[in-house]
């Protein structure tokens, strides 16, 4: 199977997904990515399938977006905008050019696409995103991974302060959190987003909202007021059941806690080493 050993000193691994006719994108044993190269619309994986569907709602369907994606992966997500949204203007940031050669290699990104890919750490690399940019973005991921965990400097106050500059007044960010019981890393991520933006939502499984299991948060955040009314039903037609968090629920998800900050940034928790045992 197709594979590189990453800067880190982990190996990247591309291999058949054991459930679709697709491809997977394996980290130091954790599956990061999902491709399926005849069908960039299908994400499979759950959380994946919930930014996408806050995605589908950006603008006028099949509208072109300027995007920006930290961490590369198996560029997923870059593959679904460039397939839904025809003509988007898109730039990922990754910390390891060995992945991008190996993804490139053996998940080429479709011809034509307006897909750049910068080599470096991805909150340096903001700054050196085109200054035409700034104020301009529609959409911003930030679905980044050393291994298992997001580095604890992309989880901060001043990390998601240098995002806001870059988002239009109505653009959205989405972030991927994974924690276990009782959520005190993605808790505090929660906070932490509503300090800098004005409005937020979150999208998760039930189980994993409650706290009761190891899993995948999808944070959405934005300067406007996002329409969410559709939410709830699409949430609770799955994949799994599925809920929106807003208002006086994140309002206790979050009590008493502080945002972080640089001073005090940890990356976010190690999932248990049999959490994807196939």
């Amino acid at each position: 199977m197709p594979q590189t050993r990453l800067g880190d000193g982990t190996v990247a691994r591309i291999v058949p997904s054991p459930y679709t006719t697709g491809s997977e994108l394996v980290v130091d044993g954790t599956p990061q990515s999902h491709v399926d190269l005849r069908d960039p619309s299908h994400l499979h994986f759950e959380y994946v399938e919930r930014m996408g569907a806050v995605i589908d709602r950006l603008r006028m369907p099949g509208q072109p977006l300027t995007a920006v994606h930290l961490g590369a992966g198996a560029l997923t997500i870059p593959r679904y905008v460039e397939h839904t949204r025809p003509g988007s203007r898109q730039q990922v940031i990754e910390l390891e050019p060995a992945l991008v050669d190996l993804v490139r290699e053996h998940l080429p990104l479709p011809k034509g696409a307006a897909i750049r890919i910068r080599i470096g750490d991805a909150r340096a690399g903001l700054s050196r995103l085109p200054a035409s940019m700034t104020g301009n973005v529609d959409l911003l991921v930030s679905d980044v991974y050393a291994g298992a965990q997001t580095p604890a400097h992309l989880t901060t106050v001043e990390f998601y302060t240098a995002v806001s500059h870059l988002l239009a007044s109505d653009g959205v960010l989405l972030v991927n959190v994974a924690d276990g019981a009782g959520l005190p890393f993605a808790r505090r991520q929660i906070a932490t987003v509503r300090a800098v933006f004005a409005h937020v939502i979150v999208l998760a499984e039930v189980q994993v909202l409650k706290g009761r299991r190891f899993g995948n948060i999808v944070i959405a955040a934005s300067h406007a007021p996002m329409p969410t009314e559709w939410l709830p039903r699409l949430m609770a037609a799955g994949p799994h059941p599925a809920k929106v968090a807003q208002g006086a629920e994140l309002d206790e998800l979050a009590r008493g806690l502080r945002p972080v900050t640089d001073a005090d940034a940890t990356p976010s928790p190690k999932p248990s080493a049999t959490l994807f045992g196939r």
